[in-house]
């Protein structure tokens, strides 16, 4: 009996260790079985969503276009490239549906950076190396810009100087001769300077943009300039076209006049030049922008009213209509219209990104297709961002594939799909309340879909867009378009003074309409810069509700609700200061900007105040906190809960070392254009132009004592290079500085021009 029981203890003993290991086992195998059925859910909802996977190929393109402008060095660019690839060659590695994802975003983010290295090293133009002053220069001019509208002219120009970048470009304080034209020879005196950075960290990259557009420099003339030969005759195909561009946009403004003239020939040939800052600010604020620039409003009505005109002239004839494919023709003929009208515009851009949407539209229609779908969109982004990357960075792209995306992919919804459902028995009052509330959804897309880009690039969003184009989108398509077209007609006949009336008043009722709506209590909403996170999430959120199609879209909330978050509670900073340390912004606790100069320009104060979220500015004179003289001033700043005390000069005027010192020894950050001498040590931070340079624009949080610089963004990429890729012997002649150490003043020799 004893031995029976010993046997069942060991046998117990035995089963407990058998149940401990099979445990362990499972627990070993846990994590195991877990990621296969995470594996194979996401290969049930890639399988299940396979139709869509193809409109995530411009996505991950742009990925690797995004990574090489966002990634600071090259090591990282070099870096994000091998781990891409990594990610496609596991996808070969992997079955399915997940492999084959992998593959092809590896694939397509390598590309994208790629690409975007490539394209910036192919436009490598020469640059200035640092700012030249008042030079005498004779140069060619390439190509004519005119703003009169906003009181801006600027000359595109070939200087005949080997010591100059071969491509430079300058602004005029008043309109040149008519004959001062593309082609034409000239002399001036000029200050020319490199292309500028953002004027605010995080802010708009001006010199990013002129790198890709070939500028070496940019200035401003002293004086005006003078005619040494004329343009030559217009020859070829371009020419010819650049010349009637010209002459309709002066016969719309001369006929036409004021406001409304320079709004039709915005209309007509893509020139703005004529439409007045406050006009523009109003159609910006009341949502109607689009409406100025020549973009998918303009290229639409053209095409489809060529589209309609000849197929209703063609179905006149029956045996034409019996016999020829009436429906090929009239989508050919308009899209010979639309490439036409993008030559006569210009070929921006915007409107070669809009005609060749809507030749892909006719290609569809041509081809029995759905006229408008995701894929046509995701091919024209792809195609574009093929041939011109850093289209991607701006607003322009991104408003436009935004509207188009987020509507097509509203109306092939479930929802939207039920409210454009036409139903032969439906009374007309029915169909009509269904077009309104089609008109009314379609505005509350596009608006929910723009404002992220509106105020991320511009800090501002008119609040009652939708309402404005209810009556300004018709009303242009169809009194204003009609107008246009009848008046450059008439005007060969000699006819046009009727038709000229209609479009002035139809284009003042638009003005009205857009300062109506713009003058409306709230009518703006204007935030401080938001914080790249919070915008990449919203891009995120976006893309992820727009391009799946099942429940699982309705995940693309989540980034959408974190990112309205982080961008609600952002903080504007508490102080800007400029890169040349010229300029100092201070955010009052009234939302109001104070400047250390007061005849600081319109410029800065618009950039700063929209990067602050204020409209409000004054000078730091005005400021009660605040004790300012001729050469310097003293701010004292309550942040963080402590008293923060900040020292800027202001003028180049010595400043006795005792006072200097004493000074410097009291403040906690000092701000100066000046080279400051190793003496001036404040107790926390010194913004002096040695440091600027290296730096650029500075924006300060006191209370987190955090800095963000502009360069800090800009990294290792060509455009920010602080080698320049031109020097000259012609700087070091004309340009030389002097420093005075026991002062820190800081003189320039302004020798050119003598």
């Amino acid at each position: 009996m004893a031995s029976t029981a010993t046997a069942n203890q060991e046998s117990t003993g035995y089963a407990d260790l058998a149940e401990q290991g099979a445990r362990a086992t499972r627990s070993l195998d846990a994590p195991r079985v877990t990621l296969g059925r995470a594996a194979a859910a996401v290969e049930a909802f890639l399988e299940a969503e396979r139709r869509q996977l193809p409109l995530w190929m411009p996505v991950a393109l742009a990925a690797g276009i995004v990574a090489w402008f966002m990634l600071p060095t090259q090591s990282l660019w070099l870096g994000f490239g091998a781990g891409a690839l990594a990610l496609a060659l596991l996808g070969v590695a992997i079955p399915g549906w997940i492999g084959r994802v992998a593959l092809a975003a590896g694939l397509l983010a390598a590309l994208g950076l790629g690409i975007a290295w490539a394209r910036a090293e192919r436009v490598t133009a020469p640059r200035l190396a640092r700012e030249v002053h008042a030079t005498w220069i004779d140069a060619t001019v390439i190509e004519r810009e005119d703003r009169a509208g906003r009181g801006q002219w600027r000359l595109y120009l070939d200087p005949h100087d080997p010591a100059l970048p071969p491509l430079i470009r300058i602004s005029l304080r008043k309109p040149p001769p008519a004959a001062i034209a593309a082609g034409a020879r000239i002399r001036a005196r000029v200050s020319l300077r490199p292309p500028p950075g953002p004027s605010v960290p995080g802010g708009y990259d001006f010199a990013r943009r002129l790198w890709f557009e070939g500028v070496g420099a940019t200035g401003f003339t002293l004086g005006d300039p003078t005619l040494l030969s004329p343009p030559p005759p217009p020859a070829g195909a371009q020419a010819w076209l650049e010349s009637v561009r010209v002459q309709l946009t002066r016969l719309l403004q001369t006929q036409i006049g004021g406001a409304e003239g320079g709004l039709a020939a915005a209309f007509v040939t893509g020139d703005a030049g004529g439409v007045p800052d406050q006009v523009r600010q109003d159609m910006t604020d009341a949502g109607l922008a689009h409406i100025i620039s020549i973009s998918g409003l303009h290229i639409a009505v053209v095409i489809a009213v060529a589209m309609v005109i000849v197929r209703r002239t063609l179905t006149l004839i029956p045996w034409i209509a019996l016999r020829w494919p009436v429906r090929l023709i009239s989508a050919g003929t308009a899209a010979l219209v639309g490439i036409g009208y993008t030559l006569l515009a210009g070929s921006q851009i915007p409107t070669v990104r809009s005609v060749a949407a809507a030749l892909l539209v006719l290609v569809g229609l041509m081809a029995g297709r759905a006229a408008i779908s995701l894929r046509g969109i995701a091919t024209g982004a792809f195609f574009i961002l093929l041939f011109r990357p850093e289209a991607l960075l701006g607003p322009s792209f991104q408003l436009s594939f935004a509207a188009v995306t987020s509507l097509v992919a509203a109306f092939q919804s479930q929802p939207g799909k039920w409210l454009m459902r036409a139903h032969d028995g439906d009374l007309w009052i029915v169909r009509t309340a269904r077009h309104a509330v089609v008109l009314v959804a379609s505005g509350c897309v596009a608006e929910f879909a723009l404002a992220p880009i509106a105020l991320y690039h511009f800090n501002r969003e008119g609040m009652y867009g939708m309402i404005a184009n209810l009556v300004g989108i018709p009303w242009s398509e169809l009194v204003i378009m009609p107008a246009l077209m009848a008046t450059l007609v008439m005007d060969g006949l000699g006819w046009a003074v009727p038709a000229a009336w209609v479009l002035k008043h139809s284009m003042a009722m638009l003005v009205w309409t857009a300062h109506f709506v713009a003058h409306w209590p709230g009518a703006v909403m204007r935030t401080p810069t938001m914080p790249l996170a919070a915008y990449a999430a919203f891009v995120v959120g976006g893309l992820w509700l727009c391009l799946w199609s099942g429940r699982a879209r309705l995940l693309g909330l989540g980034p959408l609700a974190v990112a309205a978050l982080v961008a609600a509670l952002a903080r504007p900073p508490d102080l800007i200061v400029s890169g040349d340390g010229r300029h100092l912004g201070v955010l009052r606790a009234d939302g109001a900007m104070a400047m250390l100069r007061p005849h600081a320009g319109d410029f800065i104060r618009s950039m700063w105040g929209d990067s602050m979220g204020t409209a409000r500015t004054l000078a730091l004179d005005e400021v009660g906190n605040a004790s300012c003289g001729p050469d310097a001033c003293v701010l004292l700043l309550n942040r963080g809960g402590r008293v923060w005390r900040v020292f800027a000069t202001r003028s180049k005027r010595i400043i006795p070392r005792p006072d200097m010192e004493a000074q410097c020894r009291a403040a906690d950050l000092v701000v100066s254009e000046r080279r400051l001498p190793a003496w001036c040590a404040p107790a926390w931070q010194r913004f002096d132009a040695r440091a600027l340079e290296r730096t650029g624009s500075v924006a300060v949080w006191l209370a987190d004592a955090r800095v963000d610089a502009a360069r800090t963004g800009q990294g290792a990429h060509p455009w920010a290079s602080q080698v320049p890729v031109w020097r000259g012997k012609l700087h070091d002649a004309y340009h030389r500085r002097t420093n005075d150490v026991g002062g820190g003043v800081y003189r320039v020799d302004e020798a050119a021009g003598r």
